[in-house]
């Protein structure tokens, strides 16, 4: 198993394809191909499986959610065959799911039924999913990205120096933050201070610094809202392990492996969130499976 896990670990958290990890064994006198290294990597997987199927509740159930996607690979389909890997994420958290579309039907599924605030970009299937009437009553509450907004008025910048006005604003907004508490990493009274102190501070001095045609809508939520942050790096970050394994190792050779990679990246990512080794986390999660089956192991727990 802990063979199993050392593969998982630099494949998906260090990006080394299992060409490349066969060739490094080879080095050691080590005759093991990539069909052996797969067929670990599958077996794992299995595993821990039930405690991938537990992180949407565990993202879920936090105050806001982050959503974001990027385009992956699928190898077996054709040169240059894209899906999308799907990512919703919290604080301590993180689901993928790399999925055929891109269209607003699979945010809906991405997004499920779940209530609460979900921070997104402009792109039109979250839109589609958050606004009334979209799926039955509006459970979501769309929050936008002041760092994609900012980076339009960036590019326009060069055709219409005004923007360097909304520019300055935006700055603003970003230097009024960087003295500011973050709750998500404290716990009771802490907690409840921090989200106090951040709303207080952002309805004096934030709010002077939208200029009502640029923060408009959910453009403007983090003034009522003291969990919402001004931008979605959180969520950009943990799609980053991701876009870089993309790059080392071009995607999947099949469904199963786009799969395997959503669950070893979200397991991988929300240990390292929560601070524990990823690696001791795999290995511990898959012994108590294979202990008892159907075990659910979340990274940090109590179990």
């Amino acid at each position: 198993m802990d063979f199993a896990v050392h593969v998982a670990l630099q494949k998906y958290g260090f990006h080394l394809p299992l060409a490349r990890q066969e060739r490094m064994f080879q080095r050691e006198d080590l005759v093991v191909d990539s069909q052996t290294l797969w067929d670990q990597l599958n077996a794992l997987a299995h595993h821990l499986q039930p405690s991938y199927e537990a992180q949407p509740a565990v993202v879920f159930s936090s105050p806001l959610i982050h959503a974001d996607e990027t385009h992956w690979y699928m190898l077996n389909q054709g040169p240059g065959k894209k899906w999308y890997a799907w990512t919703v994420a919290c604080a301590d958290a993180v689901y993928h799911r790399i999925l055929p579309s891109r269209s607003g039907a699979t945010a809906k599924l991405v997004l499920g039924d779940n209530a609460g605030v979900v921070m997104v970009d402009g792109y039109a299937a979250y839109q589609t999913v958050t606004k009334p009437g979209a799926d039955g009553p509006a459970s979501r509450s769309p929050v936008f990205c002041w760092a994609h907004v900012r980076r339009k008025f960036v590019e326009a910048e060069r055709v219409a120096p005004v923007c360097a006005e909304v520019l300055s604003l935006i700055g603003q907004l970003y230097a009024i933050e960087a003295d500011l508490p973050q709750p998500h990493v404290l716990r009771g009274e802490q907690q409840a201070a921090a989200l106090a102190q951040r709303l207080a501070v952002r309805q004096e001095k934030s709010a002077g610094g939208c200029h009502p045609r640029v923060g408009a809508g959910p453009l403007t939520v983090f003034l009522s809202n003291p969990w919402v942050p001004l931008d979605n790096n959180l969520v950009e970050r943990q799609l980053r392990d991701m876009v870089v394994g993309r790059k080392n190792h071009y995607g999947s050779k099949s469904l199963r492996g786009t799969e395997v990679a959503a669950l070893f990246y979200s397991l991988i990512e929300t240990a390292r969130l929560r601070g524990e080794d990823p690696g001791r986390y795999l290995l511990h999660a898959a012994l108590a499976a294979i202990e008892t089956p159907g075990t659910v192991t979340l990274p940090s727990s109590s179990d």
